[in-house]
């Protein structure tokens, strides 16, 4: 609890700022609380669904608003309507947002604070808090770059410091000096569980120490300490660029969100708090100080109603969307329009993990704005040597180590999305992807069709058995987000497909997941253009032609196929999907219609597998030119095993033959 005596105002806001700049303080805290008592309003009347009250804690969020810059991102929490109005977006805008209205910054697609806005520099949470913590990091990296002398603002409850994004990100900012301000909002309750049950620290400003963090302790209640004390340390944040914790002691005197009532919190706890108001008690500072009368806050408080209502007549005379299913797919991916580039005509024979360098080379000298991100990728070039040489080239800032954080680093190229850059981020194994696996499909997936965010983030995933690697290196889980919409999956099978697929996958504005086969990477060779050209995702490409079936597969598949159709001169389609999003299915159609048979193969166990669903794809629009059932093959539903007979015989290499010959027999 805070110790002061709510009635001793002299003591309390002792300070050196001008008048005007206390009167403005009040009354960007008075427009948020008449905001959220009329909403209260129409929460009862039934006219809005739901309302996560920040009534009792305005002056945090009006103080760190005010202490920073307009062009400075926040990353601010559902109680925080005070970042919203004092960055002065218009009224009914919000409000037609909370209703859903097609003229909301997320069109109807996302309720409450669930979104961003470019022109104001704030990104709204997801419900599941903690990604937006590395997403401040990765914003604070591009303003560190580039040399802007902008810090970042991002803000948590106590509840949300117990994720794991709460300590990768701090970790993340501490190790690489970033500008970031982490905001504690300490309301004494997560939901109904009191803060007793939550940590077991005296203060969470401690767990600073830890990452070799400065922190501090402010009354998160009293708005001339929260501006003056924040201004000040964004100052020295601007000059010396380093990430700060700030603890804001305060408390939620209203439900989780409105329907979840106040009756778990002690009748004294809430009276205490009431007497701490931070509007009431600084207003009646000002007024014992005769720096305001109470006809102008009755003035004030009048003016702002009338604000309020107008603001809401005009949302709610707003449209709500109108829709049909083709514009909202059209609106899952950024717009991008494929520019072809032509590569050239002298070649090298090269390995696959040859060509990846290369198009990762010819990626970073075309984007000075790209960054390469991932464990042991700087000094010492990745586990597979791929950014061997990187920094030397192109200096740590752009080639960086990253701790063992998967959720940060996935979130921190989020930021670089957001403040305008580039990011490739190579995850060691692809097994390791589930580490990050929330920020991926909560976060990237979903940014742009919530408030037309680009995610521009590739993400390299090494992946694939036959090296005898075992279970938690040897993966090959394209299927764990063929299910999320938002995500485009790229895998070739060749390196002049490796290389141009890459760097078609760079200049995409969207998430891009891109699969590299490990036991791939030096045994596969081929004449791969010198330069900088790029392959168009969603092409798949026909590697043999014939008219008796059709196989249809990617990565090693492509490899295992060829081999047994050359062997056996079988006259076969043999079609390298490629890209798995967007999916080729104009190819897919025209070759299964012409051959009449088709096999698709795929080296992740068979049971929910992309296959699965291109199979039944295929059986729904190419029924009628079947001349035999749709026919799958895969590894078997283990786990992968490490040892080489059983890897072998999870791998389904050794029923191709039987699979072929049972759908030309047919």
């Amino acid at each position: 609890m805070i110790d002061s005596n709510p009635t001793d105002f002299k003591k309390l806001y002792r300070n050196s700022l001008e008048n005007e700049v206390l009167v403005d303080l009040y009354k960007k805290m008075l427009l948020p609380r008449c905001i959220e008592e009329k909403m209260l309003i129409l929460l009862r009347q039934g006219r809005i669904s739901k309302w996560f009250s920040g009534i009792g804690q305005e002056a945090i969020a009006i103080g760190v608003t005010a202490a920073m810059q307009k062009e400075e991102y926040i990353l601010p929490m559902h109680r925080n309507l005070g970042v919203f109005t004092t960055r002065e977006i218009p009224l009914w805008k919000l409000f037609a947002q909370w209703q859903g209205k097609a003229d909301g910054f997320t069109k109807g697609r996302d309720r409450s604070f669930h979104f961003g806005t470019q022109e104001y520099k704030i990104v709204g949470m997801i419900s599941h808090l903690g990604p937006q913590l590395g997403v401040a990091d990765g914003i604070a990296l591009a303003q560190k770059l580039k040399n802007t002398g902008r810090a970042t603002a991002v803000f948590t409850g106590e509840g949300g410091t117990s994720e794991g994004d709460f300590h990768e990100a701090l970790n993340v900012a501490s190790v690489w000096s970033l500008p970031v301000l982490f905001c504690i909002e300490n309301n004494g309750y997560g939901l109904s569980t009191p803060t007793s049950e939550q940590y077991n620290c005296e203060n969470l400003a401690d767990r600073a120490l830890g990452y070799g963090m400065e922190s501090h302790i402010i009354d998160g209640n009293n708005i001339v300490e929260v501006y003056t004390k924040i201004s000040a340390i964004l100052n020295d944040i601007r000059e010396n660029p380093h990430p700060v914790l700030i603890e804001f002691k305060t408390f939620r005197r209203r439900g989780h969100e409105e329907a979840s009532g106040t009756k778990y919190v002690p009748d004294e706890l809430m009276e205490y708090w009431e007497e701490r108001d931070p509007l009431t008690r600084f207003e009646q500072y000002l007024l014992d100080e005769n720096i305001i009368t109470s006809d102008q806050v009755a003035q004030w408080s009048e003016e702002f109603k009338q604000e309020i209502n107008d603001g809401l007549d005009l949302a709610f005379a707003k449209a709500l969307p109108q829709t049909t299913p083709q514009q909202e797919l059209a609106d899952v991916f950024a717009p991008h329009t494929h520019q072809q580039v032509q590569p050239e005509n002298s070649t090298q024979n090269i390995r696959l993990i040859d060509a990846i360098k290369d198009g990762l080379e010819e990626a970073m000298d075309k984007y000075d704005d790209l960054v390469i991100m991932g464990q042991d990728v700087a000094e010492y070039g990745g586990v597979f040597k791929i950014t061997d040489g990187f920094v030397e080239k192109y200096g740590n800032q752009r080639v960086r180590n990253t701790p063992i954080c998967e959720s940060a680093i996935v979130e921190a190229g989020m930021g670089l999305s957001i403040a305008g850059m580039k990011a490739v981020v190579e995850m060691q194994f692809a097994d390791f992807v589930s580490s990050g696996f929330n920020p991926i499909v909560n976060y990237l997936a979903k940014s742009y069709y919530r408030w037309n965010q680009k995610a521009d983030v590739v993400i390299r995933m090494p992946c694939g058995a036959g090296v005898g690697a075992g279970p938690f290196h040897s993966q090959t889980n394209e299927s764990w987000f063929y299910t999320v919409p938002g995500l485009k999956i790229v895998y070739p099978s060749s390196p002049a497909d490796a290389k141009g697929l890459l760097i078609a996958s760079i200049e995409d504005p969207n998430p891009v997941l891109f699969f590299e086969h490990k036991a791939l990477y030096r045994s596969v060779y081929d004449h791969v253009p010198d330069g900088y050209y790029n392959i168009e995702l969603g092409k798949a490409f026909t590697i043999s032609e014939g008219n008796d079936a059709t196989v249809i597969t990617f990565g090693a598949g492509v490899h295992w196929v060829k081999q047994f159709i050359d062997k056996e001169q079988l006259d076969i389609d043999l079609i390298d999907l490629r890209t798995l999003v967007p999916l080729d299915k104009e190819m897919i159609t025209a070759s299964v219609k012409k051959t009449g048979k088709v096999l698709l193969v795929t080296e992740d166990n068979l049971t929910g597998s992309v296959i699965s669903d291109v199979a039944a794809f295929i059986s729904e629009e190419c029924f009628e030119f079947l001349d035999a059932p749709v026919m799958r093959l895969g590894s078997i539903d283990t786990p992968i095993p490490f040892e080489k007979g059983l890897e072998n015989n999870y791998l389904p290499t050794k029923y191709l033959e039987e699979k072929l010959k049972k759908l030309l027999d047919y």
